[in-house]
């Protein structure tokens, strides 16, 4: 077939309908990952992958985008040998990442645990992108969630009008993780209940998701692999079995490790947050990031940071995250109320709301923090002042 007759096929009404539909698809997923409040990994880092995946040279397992190595690189972040920056996505232990990504390139299934705030969550969603090049086969663990949610349901038009077939069934992520070799994420596994946790250890065993009603299963590709996390204050909610638990390896991401490096976790997510919300503010100053992290960890920690007073813990968590939804809180308040400086009467109004979850008990903690630490603290009088007009409120 010669060119002549390429360009009459391409262009004939019927091929350019179907190009243009295809163009239009094209801009549309395109203006809905530019619009996104949160695009997904694998779209908001896209650059970064592909420039990994051009000069990564190493070993590879089957069915993963990047070595291992280059995996560990995305999360951590690095200058590559062409002068590409690759920024962090995790602050904290290197060997706790690299034993996360070993895990999956073995037989077993990875579990993320830690107290709320730990970035589990972020981390899983970047470990599936980077080494399937899709975060989103994710299942939401609940209290109500059926075995559908882990194995699959039915099309029921189909079924009533065909019977039971393979074309019926809808498939769970998990079971399109497995038939196409990709990572599969299940959040707050601890929140599901027991019998329909158990639904995952055929899965985790024998690779295999059985389907009774056509008398078939579904075999698990090379690169299949499970991504859950769970919430170490919801120990109780629903334990996992002994037989479960010995299908995963567990991952403890601890909290920051430092001051220093909490205020750089904060500063870094207001930032890029900052800016997919549009909030039409400066950066956040240092000196608030710094005065806001510190009273968290305190009370966190239940004494003052030279250690030298005991103080009460609330009942709230206090995590790095909250500690960034209170930075952005005070920064649309700058930004549509103020200045556009985050300053600290805008601190302020964020902190009574994160620190104060039981009425009662944790007012009472807030205010004793207020009268022994904050206000001994002279550099800290404009703070003091802020929180105790809020009380009065």
């Amino acid at each position: 077939m010669d060119i002549k007759q390429l360009q009459t096929l391409f262009f004939s009404s019927q091929n350019q309908r179907w190009f243009w539909i295809f163009i239009l698809k094209l801009q549309y997923m395109n203006q809905q990952h530019a619009t996104a409040l949160r695009p997904h990994a694998e779209h908001q880092y896209a650059h970064e992958l592909e420039k990994l995946l051009t000069i990564d040279n190493k070993p590879k397992p089957a069915n993963w985008k990047l070595s291992p190595c280059a995996v560990v690189t995305y999360l951590l972040g690095g200058t590559l040998e062409d002068g590409t920056v690759i920024e962090p996505k995790y602050f904290g232990s290197r060997r706790i990442i690299e034993i996360a990504v070993a895990t999956l390139a073995t037989d077993r299934a990875l579990l993320l645990i830690g107290v709320p705030g730990t970035a589990k969550t972020w981390v899983s969603e970047h470990l599936a992108a980077a080494i399937s090049g899709k975060s989103t086969r994710l299942v939401q663990g609940t209290a109500g969630m059926s075995e559908d949610s882990m194995r699959y349901g039915w099309n029921y038009a189909q079924l009533l009008a065909k019977g039971p077939s393979p074309d019926a069934i809808v498939p769970s992520p998990i079971m399109e993780a497995m038939r196409l070799g990709e990572i599969a994420r299940i959040e707050e596994l601890t929140r599901i209940p027991s019998d329909v946790q158990d639904t995952l250890i055929t899965i985790l065993s024998e690779k295999t998701l059985p389907v009774p009603e056509l008398n078939m299963e579904v075999q698990a590709q090379r690169g299949f692999n499970i991504i859950a996390t769970a919430n170490d204050r919801d120990k109780g909610v629903n334990e996992l079995s002994s037989a479960l638990k010995r299908r995963f390896n567990t991952v403890v991401l601890p909290l920051p490790s430092s001051l220093e490096e909490e205020v750089k976790i904060v500063q870094t997510r207001v930032e890029k947050l900052g800016k997919a919300l549009e909030i039409p503010a400066q950066l956040a100053p240092l000196e608030e990031i710094n005065r806001l992290v510190t009273i968290f960890r305190e009370l966190r920690t239940g004494k003052t940071l030279d250690g030298k007073t005991k103080l009460k813990m609330p009942t709230s968590t206090l995590s790095t995250a909250e500690a960034i939804s209170v930075i952005n809180n005070g920064q649309a308040l700058a930004a549509h109320f103020g200045d556009g400086t985050l300053r600290a009467n805008d601190l302020a109004a964020g902190l009574v709301g994160a620190i104060v979850k039981d009425p009662t008990q944790d007012s009472e903690i807030w205010k004793e923090y207020l009268e022994t630490v904050v206000k001994e603290r002279k550099q800290w009088a404009d703070l003091y002042r802020s929180c105790r007009e809020i009380i009065t409120i």
